[in-house]
C-alpha cells in the first residue's frame, strides 16, 4: 500500500522533457537502428558506466522516433514510492493525455489502493490504446528503493504491447533479466557497444571538435579511451592550445585532471567507504582474480564482490566467458592507482609482495617477478627466476629470460 502525499505534488516539468541534444553530435545509426529494433520487445536495458552517452543516445533516438516518448528523469528524491509512481504516471500522460487519470488520482487518495492495483489501472488504459509509446527512465541507478523494483517488475511483467519500457542505467536494475533475455523479451546495450569507434571518434574529435587530429592520433586515442565517450570529450577539451597534440595524446592518461576529477567526482566519491577500498587496493593488479584479490587485500568474498562490480558497470571489464578474470578500464586504472599510491603509499610495497606469493604458489611467475620488483624485493624475484629457469630453457623462452635479467639489479644477477 502506497502512502499518499499529504498535498498534491508539484511537478518538475524538466524531469518529464526529453533532454534537448547538442546540435552537432555523431549520429550513431547502427545504435539508433538496433534501439529501432529492440522494439518489438518489452524491454530496452541501456546499462554502462559513467560517461558513455546512455542518455544522449536514448535522447537522440526520442528525437527521432516515430513513437510517442514518454521520458522521466530520475533523481535521489524519486526513492519514495509515491513521488516515483505520481512522476512516472505524469511522464505516460504527458504523451498519452487519455490515459492513467485513474492512477493519478488514487495517488492523491487519502487511502490509496494497493501499488499493483494504481499500476493495473494505468496499463489496462494504455492496453485500449490504438497508438504506440515509449517510456524512457533515465539514471535508473539512482533508485534504491524495494517497493519500487517491485513495481518495476509488475509492470515489466503485465507491460501491454502498446508501450515499450526503456532504462537508461549505471547498474542493473533488480529486475529477471537472465529470464527476459531467455524469452527473448529484453533488447540490451553495453559499455562494448556504446564504445566509439575510430571512424566515430574520428568524427567527434575533427569535424565536431575541429582538431584536425591525424588518423594515426585519432586511433591512438580511441585506444587510451577504449572509445569510452567522456574520455574522448575531456581529451578534446584538454587538447585545447596544445603546440604538441601527438605527444600530449602519447601521455594522455587518467591522471590528467579533467579525467582525474570526473572519475573522481562521477564514480569513486559516490561509493562507500568498503566499495572504494575495494577499488583501491586491487588497483597494483593488471589482472583482478577473485582468490588474488583475496590474497592481496585479505578479504574472503572478492570473487563476489569483482562479479558485483562488473554487474554493477564500475568500469570493471570482464576477460572470459566464466567471468573469473576481470581488468579495469586503462583511464580508470590509471586514477585508482594513483589514488592508491596516495592513500596507501606505505603499503604499497606490501601489496605487491603478497600479490608475488600469490602468482609464485599458482606458477604465474612471470607475474611473479614482476611484483616481486614492484615490491623493491630482486631477491625474491631471483628466487622465482632461478627455480623457472629449467621451464624457461625447456620452452626457448630467451627473450623472456632476458628481459627479467635485465630487471634485476647488477649485483643480484653476479652474485647469483
Amino acid at each position: 500500500m502506497v502512502t499518499p502525499a499529504s498535498q498534491p505534488l508539484p511537478l518538475l516539468t524538466t524531469k518529464l522533457s526529453v533532454p534537448r541534444t547538442r546540435q552537432q553530435i555523431v549520429v550513431r545509426q547502427d545504435l539508433l537502428h538496433w534501439l529501432d529494433t529492440g522494439l518489438q520487445r518489452k524491454l530496452t536495458l541501456v546499462s554502462a558506466p559513467a560517461g558513455f552517452g546512455k542518455s544522449t543516445l536514448l535522447a537522440s533516438w526520442a528525437h527521432r522516433s516515430r513513437c510517442h516518448t514518454a521520458w522521466l528523469s530520475l533523481d535521489a528524491g524519486d526513492n519514495d514510492p509515491v513521488r516515483f509512481l505520481t512522476y512516472l504516471v505524469a511522464a505516460v500522460r504527458s504523451v498519452l493525455p487519455d490515459v492513467g487519470a485513474q492512477a493519478a488520482n488514487a495517488l492523491q487518495s487519502p487511502q490509496p489502493p494497493a501499488t499493483e492495483m494504481i499500476l493495473a489501472s494505468l496499463l489496462n488504459d494504455i492496453s485500449a490504446m490504438t497508438e504506440q509509446a515509449v517510456l524512457v527512465l533515465d539514471d535508473f541507478h539512482l533508485i534504491d528503493s524495494a517497493a519500487i523494483d517491485n513495481a518495476l517488475s509488475f509492470i515489466v511483467e503485465y507491460l501491454p504491447e502498446q508501450l515499450h519500457l526503456a532504462i537508461a542505467t549505471r547498474q542493473d536494475p533488480a529486475l529477471p533479466l537472465a529470464r527476459m533475455r531467455a524469452r527473448g523479451e529484453l533488447s540490451e546495450l553495453r559499455a562494448s557497444d556504446l564504445r566509439m569507434s575510430n571512424d566515430e571518434a574520428a568524427e567527434f574529435l575533427n569535424t565536431i571538435m575541429g582538431l584536425n587530429l591525424s588518423v594515426a592520433d585519432v586511433a591512438a586515442l580511441e585506444a587510451r579511451t577504449e572509445g569510452w565517450v567522456a574520455g574522448l570529450q575531456l581529451a578534446a577539451l584538454s587538447m585545447e592550445g596544445q603546440g604538441d597534440v601527438s605527444g600530449f595524446i602519447r601521455a594522455f592518461a587518467g591522471d590528467h585532471r579533467y579525467i582525474a576529477d570526473y572519475l573522481i567526482d562521477e564514480v569513486l566519491q559516490r561509493q562507500p567507504e568498503p566499495v572504494r577500498d575495494f577499488l583501491l587496493q586491487p588497483a597494483i593488479l593488471e589482472r583482478l582474480h577473485g582468490p588474488l584479490c583475496d590474497a592481496v587485500t585479505g578479504m574472503n568474498d572478492s570473487d563476489a564482490r569483482l562479479d558485483a562490480l562488473a554487474r554493477g558497470n564500475f568500469f570493471v571489464i570482464p576477460l572470459d566467458n566464466q567471468r573469473r578474470w576481470f581488468r579495469y578500464h586503462h583511464l580508470f586504472a590509471d586514477v585508482l592507482r594513483a589514488h592508491a599510491q596516495s592513500k596507501y603509499a606505505g603499503d604499497i610495497a606490501e601489496l605487491h609482495r603478497r600479490a608475488a606469493a600469490w602468482h609464485e604458489d599458482n606458477g604465474t611467475l612471470n607475474e611473479a617477478v614482476q611484483h616481486a620488483l614492484l615490491a623493491r624485493d630482486p631477491e625474491r624475484a631471483a628466487d622465482v627466476l632461478e627455480r623457472a629457469l629449467p621451464e624457461l630453457r625447456r620452452a626457448r623462452l630467451g627473450i623472456t629470460l632476458l628481459g627479467w635479467l635485465r630487471a634485476l639489479p647488477d649485483d643480484v644477477v653476479r652474485r647469483r
